[in-house]
């Protein structure tokens, strides 16, 4: 179809330009029928949010998003544009992608006038019939649907209130496509009531002209909830008039938000033969977007982003990678030390309620990674503070005894996150039984000595969050040192407590 170049061949090939919306609901019917993925890289939405999308479209509806931060509302906007048609015609040269069968604006009314079927065609592309806007209390009416332009008027000599004089917005330079208006709430008032016509009417009225233009789109909103900030809301009559709003979410279980980590972040550092990633560093990274949406400390009307997982993976990452350049490794392996640079991560993704700030931000994004740490921990090994039924009077000792029985004859164990990893192994060595237990519950093979290790290492620290052993910090560089709860109450105990308050 692309080699037709003019009106009249057009004509003859009995090409059919559905409107708008009737093209996506034909090219979505048959993505139904044939069982395609109609949003790929859109993950967890599938029972939720993808089905009230779909329906909005056969409904032939103008929709909302409506969401908190980091809930993929754009990309699903974006990715609407896989539903039209690859290639559509339009008049050559219109600033409003006209309809040959059906021209909209004076320029392209005036040319078929004078060529008649010898108008050139052009072909557009589906990705240049998607228009996009965010929206800022700057943004005006000349912005988005169009103004006068007194160059253009002066250069062809025509009156202001003639409409070869007007210079388009983007909405209808979007004609025959999707527009998308990002943060709707942070539009001024006055400007949102300037879309009525467009939603009600389908037509754009500039400068108060008699002029009526009839626009073929579909116009998707995203936003926030109105009562995310006092930045602005959405006007009554505007709700009104957008047919579907759809709610988003964010990842309803682990496995989801792990897919998606997995999808958007950065791990590919030295090829993927020389990243080993545990599973259950995976789910501790995400197990902390979750605390975070729990937590009374956080700004819950906020949200937390998925980014927060995104870039605590990255950071994790990137200082198991420092870790191997400077002491020539040939892998890269988180250890639990390196969660400590995690907390970089966190700090810039979440917004503290009052109380939060008192803590500090820093303090709230340690105590963070601290429960999740915890809830992970009993995903893969029991609960150290259940113990079994005494037997006959004798006390019957747990899995955890022999370790903790070490650290209670005083011995102690220092790590930190640049240790070469033969002197970090041989340092977890030193605990009688750490080995064997890890091995038999986490389910490492023994000759993959890396992940074991850092598993090793990750139930220490479970023990500390059951508040089994004590753990001291070094400001400044995680330099670590695990020892016996009742021998460090002194130095350690206030401090503990504080953080299991959090």
């Amino acid at each position: 179809m692309k080699k037709i170049t003019t009106l009249g061949e057009l004509k003859k090939s009995n090409y059919k330009i559905l409107p708008l919306k009737e093209e996506i609901r034909r090219n979505l019917i048959e993505k139904l029928k044939t069982k395609e993925n109609l949003f790929p890289g859109i993950i967890g939405y599938e029972e939720t949010v993808i089905p009230q999308i779909v329906n909005a479209l056969l409904a032939k509806h103008d929709m909302i998003l409506l969401g908190l931060r980091g809930q993929a509302k754009t990309r699903i906007a974006r990715s609407l544009v896989s539903l039209l048609d690859e290639y559509t015609p339009i008049v050559a040269g219109s600033e409003v992608n006209d309809n040959p069968y059906a021209p909209i604006s004076y320029f392209a009314s005036q040319l078929i006038s004078e060529l008649g079927d010898e108008t050139p065609i052009e072909w557009v592309h589906c990705s240049e019939r998607y228009g996009e806007k965010l929206a800022t209390p700057d943004v005006t009416i000349a912005d988005l649907i169009g103004d006068i332009d007194p160059l253009k008027a002066a250069h062809e000599r025509l009156h202001y209130s003639h409409e070869g004089a007007i210079h388009f917005g983007i909405i209808p330079r979007t004609n025959r496509g999707i527009f998308n208006i990002n943060e709707l709430p942070d539009l001024q008032p006055r400007i949102q009531v300037g879309l009525f016509n467009i939603l009600e009417e389908r037509d754009i009225q500039i400068r108060g002209f008699k002029i009526r233009i009839p626009l073929d789109e579909l116009i998707i909103f995203t936003a926030n909830p109105e009562d995310y900030t006092n930045r602005g809301n959405i006007i009554t009559p505007l709700k009104d008039r957008i047919e579907a709003q759809i709610i988003t979410h964010y990842p309803l279980d682990t496995e989801s938000a792990i897919a998606i980590t997995e999808q958007e972040a950065w791990t590919q550092r030295w090829g993927e033969e020389g990243i080993v990633i545990p599973h259950y560093f995976k789910e501790i990274i995400e197990q902390i977007a979750f605390e975070a949406r729990a937590s009374d400390f956080v700004d819950q009307k906020s949200g937390v982003s998925a980014r927060l997982a995104i870039s605590a993976m990255e950071t994790l990452i990137s200082n198991a990678e420092r870790r191997s350049i400077a002491n020539n490794d040939n892998i890269i392996v988180p250890r639990v030390t390196d969660l400590a640079y995690v907390i970089s991560g966190v700090t810039g993704k979440v917004e503290l309620v009052f109380e939060g700030e008192e803590e500090g931000i820093t303090k709230v994004a340690k105590a963070l990674v601290a429960k999740a740490v915890k809830t992970i921990f009993k995903k893969y090994f029991p609960d150290p503070n259940v113990r079994p039924k005494k037997s006959d009077g004798v006390q019957i000792k747990t899995e955890y005894d022999e370790i903790l029985e070490w650290f209670a004859k005083g011995n102690s164990l220092e790590l930190t996150d640049t240790m070469p990893f033969e002197t970090y192994a041989k340092e977890l060595a030193r605990v009688p039984r750490l080995k064997e237990f890890t091995a038999r519950h986490i389910l490492i093979p023994e000759a993959d000595r890396f992940s074991l290790s850092s598993a090793m290492e990750f139930v220490l620290d479970g023990l500390h969050q059951h508040s089994k052993l004590a753990k001291e910090e070094v400001f400044g560089a995680p330099q670590i040192s695990y020892r016996d709860m009742v021998g460090s109450i002194f130095t350690g105990g206030f401090e503990e407590e504080e953080e299991e308050e959090l």
